[in-house]
């Protein structure tokens, strides 16, 4: 297929995004030789003249920190889960006649979804039918995770964050989409996450560092850290070695690339040419 399309990454910084990687691959594996898949640096200042240039060539973007919120106000549409979550990470864009129409998207919740997936699957367990959860980070990333615990019948999770007063955006969406979390200060996760069925770190690189340093007990569940540089986090490694399985932000990023990659293309992503070319990538990176 030769039909010239584009689409993108945006984000700031964005140079670090492995999305051209995962997105390339589904092209290549899709025959989609027209396509192209590019990183652009965008800051939230730029984003309105960004979106506002974007034309019929273009299939959609990606967009990563700090725009998922700053897009809400410029699109025509907002799916559902989007808007309830209040974070979009994908902007399907849409010939209307001689203009477009942009709906803004929410993959990560099923990036998220998947990921804890495969986590119980290499534990050998199953998913509990109504887990417990905690999850570190107030952001747009932990108000997906709160969706996604919402999707696996965790309906009242353990949200720990460095100040509660400032958790107001978070609790208002978990509201919306009919969770209950329960907030506590961010230094007593390390003392309290161990019981909990499923735990998802939403923080950046070396943020969670101080939980591993004070993490207690054996693990009894599944840690997904949405960071993916590095592979091997602090927390990942003091999970590990207390004896829990731990699954990578790698596995999120993949599965959040592939459900983009079929929402933008129309066709089933290339999940097993993605997940080789971001392996391939990662391990170039080491």
């Amino acid at each position: 297929m030769s039909q010239e399309r584009r689409a993108a990454v945006l984000g700031h910084p964005v140079g670090h995004s492995l999305s051209p990687v995962l997105h390339r691959a589904a092209y290549e594996a899709l025959g989609l030789t027209g396509w192209r898949y590019d990183a652009i640096d965008v800051t939230e200042d730029q984003l309105a003249d960004v979106v506002g240039a974007l034309d019929g060539t273009w299939a959609g973007l990606s967009l990563t920190m700090p725009l998922k919120q700053t897009v809400l106000r410029l699109l025509d549409h907002v799916e559902p889960l989007a808007e309830t979550v209040g974070a979009v990470n994908t902007v399907l864009v849409q010939k209307v006649g001689r203009t477009v129409a942009l709906t803004g998207a929410n993959t990560d919740v099923h990036g998220i979804v998947a990921a804890l997936r495969e986590g119980f699957a290499v534990a050998g367990d199953h998913l509990p039918v109504a887990p417990s959860a905690a999850v570190l980070g107030a952001g747009a990333t932990a108000a997906s995770t709160l969706a996604a615990l919402g999707e696996l019948g965790c309906t009242t999770p353990t949200v720990y964050v460095r100040a509660v007063g400032r958790s107001g955006p978070l609790q208002r969406a978990a509201h919306r989409m009919g969770v209950s979390p329960v907030v506590r200060t961010l230094d007593r996760a390390g003392a309290e996450i161990g019981g909990a069925d499923i735990v998802v770190s939403t923080l950046p690189a070396g943020a969670a560092d101080a939980v591993a340093d004070q993490l207690t007990g054996r693990p009894s569940g599944v840690l997904l850290d949405v960071v993916y540089a590095p592979a091997r986090t602090a927390l990942i490694a003091a999970w590990e070695t207390a004896g829990g399985v731990a699954v990578g932000g790698a596995r999120m990023l993949l599965h959040q690339a592939a459900e983009q990659v079929r929402l933008m293309t129309g066709r089933p992503a290339p999940l097993a040419a993605m997940d080789a070319a971001l392996r391939d990538a990662l391990a170039a990176s080491v």
